[in-house]
């Protein structure tokens, strides 16, 4: 019988794959498309960010949710400062979301405040993402657009307080295999695992028509 973890992982194998090899992420990856492409992105997950961090605090007490909500995570004031530096102190005025952001931060806002256990699939497939996938992207910004190793415009990607990576991984795989939840529950958890990596693939989706190479 696999682990809670490994079903997690290869139950939403497929829709990662794909929300990994959009044409936007390929392009910008691939430096064909300016900073502001990236700057943009940016503004996007500041958004599902905001989502995912304001309910933080008080999911914190919350017996299946609460072991996850870890500070070491939090992605907000780095987000906050890459944009500054991408777009200027007065970022937050022109900031604007996507539909598709918008529809992936309700729905993690919905999570969080209704059923602590789908906000745990959204806390999954974004802080684990962004610490494995996300040191290629970071990589690729800095030779790209030649912000600082590991400074501003690339914060987002930089975990300071957690030093050993893979440690915290098998942590967190550890914290997914004593979920309090029963079979029934931890299958709705995995389904919301794909929905999240839907609602991610439908932001780089329509990242990808506002800055089409074809156009």
């Amino acid at each position: 019988m696999d682990s809670f973890s490994t079903l997690i992982r290869t139950a939403s194998h497929e829709q990662h794959m794909e929300a990994e090899t959009s044409t936007f992420m390929s392009d910008l990856l691939g430096g064909r498309l300016g900073v502001e492409a990236y700057a943009r992105y940016t503004e996007q997950l500041w958004f599902v960010y905001e989502a995912l961090e304001a309910g933080a605090e008080r999911l914190a007490s919350d017996p299946v949710a609460g072991p996850f909500i870890r500070s070491e995570l939090f992605r907000l004031p780095a987000l906050e400062r890459d944009l500054a530096h991408l777009r200027g102190a007065g970022w937050r005025s022109a900031a604007s979301a996507l539909p598709a952001t918008e529809a992936y931060a309700a729905r993690v806002r919905e999570c969080a405040e209704r059923w602590p256990a789908g906000y745990i699939a959204h806390h999954y497939t974004r802080y684990l993402g962004d610490l494995s996938g996300g040191q290629i992207i970071r990589d690729k910004a800095e030779r790209t657009w030649g912000f600082a190793r590991k400074g501003d415009g690339v914060r987002f990607y930089v975990f300071e307080e957690i030093g050993n990576p893979a440690a915290f991984k098998r942590d967190y795989r550890e914290l997914l295999d004593g979920v309090r939840a029963d079979d029934l529950e931890k299958q709705r958890i995995v389904s919301e695992c794909k929905r999240a990596f839907a609602l991610n693939t439908d932001v780089f989706r329509a990242l990808g028509e506002e800055f089409s190479l074809s156009a």
